[in-house]
C-alpha cells in the first residue's frame, strides 16, 4: 500500500495530518516558495503501527496578503503527498469578487451557446 496523507487542521500555528500506509518512518520535507521548512514532525502513533502523525509548524514570516502555498513531499522518492493554503489580506475579497464574476460570465457565455446548440440540432 502506498502511503498516502490526511490532513486533518490547521491549530495553534500548525498543520497536522495523518501519515497511513507506512513501512518506515517517512522523510517529510514542506516548502513555501521553493524553501523548505524547519519545524516539520513526523510523530509515531502508538495505536496505529503503519500511521504516523504529520506537525508542520507555519512560521509567521511565511504569512502575508494574498495566498500562501505550501507543498509536502516524500523526500525519498519526490512525489507530492499534498499542499495546503492560507489565504490572508483585504485585497483578496476583491480578487475573488473579480474571479466570481468573470465565471459568471463565462458561464453566461456558455449557457447561450449551449442553447444555441439545441436549437440547431433539434
Amino acid at each position: 500500500m502506498a502511503m498516502h496523507l490526511t490532513p486533518t487542521r490547521i491549530h495553534a500555528g500548525f498543520w497536522e495530518g495523518v501519515l497511513t500506509g507506512c513501512d518506515t518512518m517517512p522523510d517529510i520535507a514542506v516548502h513555501h516558495l521553493a524553501k523548505p521548512l524547519e519545524d516539520v514532525r513526523v510523530i509515531e502513533q502508538p495505536d496505529a503501527p503503519k500511521d504516523f502523525l504529520l506537525r508542520v509548524a507555519i512560521p509567521p514570516e511565511t504569512i502575508a496578503d494574498g495566498v500562501q502555498t505550501y507543498v509536502i513531499t516524500d523526500r525519498e522518492t519526490g512525489d507530492k503527498l499534498a499542499s495546503f493554503a492560507i489565504l490572508a489580506g483585504q485585497p483578496l475579497s476583491e480578487d475573488f469578487r473579480a474571479e466570481l464574476d468573470l465565471l459568471r460570465a463565462e458561464l453566461d457565455m456558455l449557457k447561450k451557446a449551449f442553447r444555441r446548440h439545441c436549437v440547431e440540432t433539434a
